[in-house]
């Protein structure tokens, strides 16, 4: 058993959130050793030099930016990301409006760069349909985005004698041997390498978005390498799109995370333009539903909007 005074020896660990800007938006979400926060804001970097908001949403364009930024992202995921007690991640690197517009240079209009061509950049140096997000706003306007997760259907099919709960088998989120694939396809490397004590890279993504230093969006999904992806377009749907919050969520999505080599999109994105970007040389490939993301967002009088992902069947958006 574990006393007070065993208590009184553990350091508390506090871990300050990913900040980073985009347009005239302070965007927060969740430190290593989960990617989600970093490659959020690194992709919004990369997009912010780009017109999505004249050139529309879900078109051929706007795909393509938001495909090649993903890969470039995901990229750097596989060599830098890791538990920051055990590894240097370049995070300032990684988060900076400089590197972004570096990476920024080698994205074409012309063609999609095949992910042979693509690696880990050089930054400045220093999850699952299981997972679950909720999103809270009190009346006194405190916001919580929480994700959790047992990774896969039963976790590790092993419960908790006389507890009732489920263990989870998030090891897969570890490289398991350094470039090679977990189950969700994702490559890791030398610095998500399973040691003693450390924890396991994710892609949670819990993210508040702050309008003029007040809550404006609170938001995150499962999903698990589309986490990322998935809250990353309700963010764009919003800001660049002018979509109300439950348009932003319910809007068909699109993943890209490197490797494998396709750009994956959910049902709803016209014919016209998967054809536009496969004439890029995209591979395009039709998906199941991705992430379950469940949002509000703050209106200027206070008034709360819940935005609850229609993908999920138990999804709900309360008032209270």
């Amino acid at each position: 058993m574990i006393t007070e005074s065993d208590l009184s020896s553990y350091e508390p660990v506090v871990r300050t959130p990913v900040h980073g800007t985009y347009h005239d938006y302070d965007v927060f979400s969740m430190s290593p050793p989960s990617s989600g926060g970093t490659h959020i804001v690194q992709i919004l970097n990369i997009l912010e030099g780009y017109p999505l908001r004249e050139s529309g949403h879900n078109t051929a364009d706007t795909i393509h930016w938001m495909a090649e930024a993903m890969k470039l992202a995901y990229a750097d995921r596989s060599q830098y990301l890791g538990d920051t007690d055990y590894v240097d991640v370049p995070l300032a690197g990684l988060t900076s409006k400089s590197y972004a517009e570096a990476l920024r240079k080698d994205i074409t209009l012309e063609r999609a760069r095949p992910a042979s061509e693509i690696g880990p950049g050089e930054p400045t140096a220093y999850e699952s349909p299981e997972t679950t997000h909720f999103s809270v706003v009190d009346k006194w306007g405190n916001a919580v985005s929480n994700t959790y997760t047992i990774n896969f259907s039963y976790g590790s099919g092993i419960t908790v004698e006389g507890a009732g709960f489920l263990l989870n088998n998030e090891m897969d989120d570890f490289s398991a041997k350094p470039g090679v694939p977990n189950a969700y396809g994702l490559i890791g490397g030398e610095a998500n390498k399973v040691e003693p004590g450390k924890r396991m890279l994710s892609s949670m993504s819990p993210t508040i978005v702050k309008k003029q230093g007040k809550n404006f969006l609170v938001t995150g999904s499962p999903g698990g390498s589309r986490i990322i992806t998935t809250t990353l377009q309700v963010l764009l749907n919003v800001i660049d799109h002018d979509m109300n919050i439950q348009t932003a969520v319910s809007a068909p999505r699109v993943h890209h995370q490197w490797l494998p080599d396709e750009l994956r999109i959910e049902q709803g994105i016209s014919g016209d333009t998967v054809k536009l970007l496969e004439s890029l040389g995209h591979t395009v490939v039709t998906n199941s539903a991705m992430g379950a993301i469940q949002s509000i967002m703050v209106g200027e009088d206070g008034t709360l909007y819940g935005g609850a992902d229609p993908r999920r069947s138990t999804s709900s958006a309360q008032g209270y």
